[in-house]
């Protein structure tokens, strides 16, 4: 069974940086596209971007779009999500996703990003 561990979260300025990291262990992890997803009090969990398993194309959401960057290193098994030039809207419990192609979602249990002065 894959699990997966977020860190990297906490309290940040606006404009400054912070960067996610999502262990995966349980399963190879070269077989799984990868995502980070976001939820906000009171709003829906959002996609924020995704790489597929060979790392060859990404998606991000038009609200982070230059400013986050998602990688994966698939010897380390870990995708990270580098967050640049924050703000405040940008505060939301911040969650991995790995999922293999036909097969179910598996989560972590989410990192906490606050962006306030």
């Amino acid at each position: 069974q894959v699990q997966l561990v977020e860190s990297g979260g906490g309290l940040v300025q606006p404009g400054g940086s912070l960067r996610l990291s999502c262990a995966v262990s349980g399963s190879i992890f070269s077989f799984y596209a990868m995502g980070w997803y976001r939820q906000a009090p009171g709003k829906q969990r959002e996609l924020v971007a995704a790489v597929t398993s060979a790392g060859i194309t990404n998606y991000y959401a038009e609200s982070v779009k230059g400013r986050f960057t998602i990688s994966r290193d698939n010897v380390k098994n870990t995708v990270y999500l580098q967050m640049n030039s924050l703000k405040p809207e940008d505060t939301a419990v911040y969650y991995c996703n790995a999922k293999k192609t036909g097969g179910l979602d598996n989560w972590g249990k989410g990192t906490l990003v606050t962006v306030s002065s």
